[in-house]
């Protein structure tokens, strides 16, 4: 029975499982449903026994399913991870990219800068970068690395932290001439604010360490920092946005920071990628990459 088991078949199991259904296998694996339907059919046949239990409206594997995925899955890995090790060495940095990344200031400048410098070096790779803020499924997906802006959970990836992001809160000149400047985040219930997803500002007094909230009604709500930060600059309210988003503005004082006692949490910024023993080349070259450049870039912020 061993014998007449075809490789593909459990391949296409264990995907169907991975992804929850028979139609998203069948698009990663570019053929019909009908295609992936007849392999498990006939996987089961020869094994003797079911594996998954299908209905109009739902799959979920049986016992014996699932403790044949779990062994397959780990199997197929060790294959996979085997053939990148042998052929890896003589390849050259060749191929397709996928990232995923927060948009915005960091994805749009940051992250695009990176991806272009190592293009530059390696030109024979290809970068497909979608700038989304969703939490994506790596393996689901198909995406090699994701950059994420806070906390990450253990979800069994590689979390590496590559820089702590500044947050700070700003205003236009002309704002706080007209309005006040405010010396305590309490006062900012009686200011125009323009706000992103977050609408709880968190604030630490820099010498008596106490910690406060504010709730925030924005005047205008939207999760892009670029809008935020030209309703500033036109005067119409105060912003809490990640320092780098504006740099050039304050430094030529088109913004100011609002608040001298007061500090707020900086947030991590990490990339996110598959837990492999062996990776291709052209992923850990990018890994490696994108480790020295935000090394360079930290340096380059704290020299000024």
């Amino acid at each position: 029975m061993q014998n007449q088991i075809n490789l593909a078949d459990i391949r296409s199991f264990v995907l169907i499982a991975q992804l929850g259904n028979f139609t998203k296998a069948a698009e990663a694996l570019d053929v019909s449903r009908s295609h992936v339907s007849r392999q498990i059919n006939q996987l089961e046949q020869q094994m003797g026994v079911t594996l998954l239990i299908r209905t109009t409206r739902s799959l979920k594997l049986t016992e014996a399913g699932k403790t044949f995925f779990a062994q397959c899955e780990a199997a197929l890995h060790s294959i996979d991870q085997a053939v990148l090790a042998a052929v890896d060495d003589t390849e050259a940095v060749r191929g397709q990219i996928r990232i995923n990344s927060v948009g915005g200031y960091l994805g749009e400048e940051i992250v695009a800068d990176l991806i272009t410098q190592f293009m530059a070096r390696y030109p024979h790779v290809r970068v497909d970068l979608d700038l989304s803020s969703h939490r994506v499924d790596l393996i689901e997906d198909e995406f090699d690395v994701a950059f994420r802006m806070g906390k990450l959970e253990d979800s069994g990836f590689v979390s590496r932290k590559l820089m702590d992001v500044e947050m700070g809160t700003y205003a236009s000149p002309s704002y706080l001439d007209r309005h006040g400047h405010p010396t305590h985040p309490k006062e900012l219930e009686h200011h125009q604010c323009l706000t992103g997803s977050v609408t709880r500002w968190a604030f630490q007094h820099k010498q008596s360490h106490e910690s406060l909230e504010c709730h925030i009604q924005g005047q205008l709500r939207c999760k892009s920092g670029r809008v935020m930060i030209k309703g500033a600059l036109a005067g119409n309210g105060i912003i809490r946005v990640p320092a780098l988003y504006c740099l050039h503005e304050v430094t030529r004082g088109a913004l100011q920071p609002v608040f001298d006692d007061w500090n707020i949490q900086s947030v991590e910024f990490s990339a996110l990628y598959h837990r492999d023993r062996y990776q291709p080349k052209r992923i850990r070259t990018f890994i490696e990459f994108t480790n020295q450049y935000f090394r360079d870039l930290q340096k380059t912020l704290r020299d000024g």
